[in-house]
């Protein structure tokens, strides 16, 4: 898939474990990690919303187009 969903740097920034983040988004660690790898088709927008604002991020900084093109 052409979108990377980029947490982990978010996550290492703040200090904050895989645990305590998927608890405070309300998914489970294993989805946080079907996330984190890249094996997510597709992400509600209500979960998008909890990870920015846990995060106090802004979707952009989580979410990256890379043209399969050029790799």
């Amino acid at each position: 898939m052409a979108i990377r969903i980029t947490i982990d740097h978010i996550l290492t920034q703040r200090g904050m474990s895989v645990g305590e983040f998927a608890d405070r988004i309300g998914i489970t660690p294993a989805n946080v990690a079907v996330l984190k790898n890249g094996r997510a088709k597709a992400v509600r927008f209500s979960t998008l919303d909890a990870i920015c604002r846990v995060l106090q991020c802004q979707p952009g900084d989580i979410l990256h187009y890379e043209d399969r093109e050029d790799l």
